[in-house]
């Protein structure tokens, strides 16, 4: 198993809960269907390099920052 296949999804909820946000929210706020960030915590799917700039903005973190 790879050690980064776990990093985004688990740096992503810990970004997001500390907003305060639901994955839902966070979604919709996104322009995406409601279950996309959940799909994303839940290792089911990746963002887009494009989506992740937006997620980072969302977050108003720099994409350095995500990591």
């Amino acid at each position: 198993i790879d050690v980064y296949d776990d990093f985004f999804p688990l740096r992503l909820n810990k970004l997001r809960t500390q907003t305060g946000i639901s994955a839902r929210d966070m979604s919709l706020s996104l322009g995406q269907n409601p279950g996309y960030i959940n799909n994303i915590e839940n290792k089911k799917a990746l963002p887009s390099m494009a989506m992740f700039f937006c997620i980072c903005d969302f977050l108003k973190i720099s994409p350095q920052d995500f990591f």
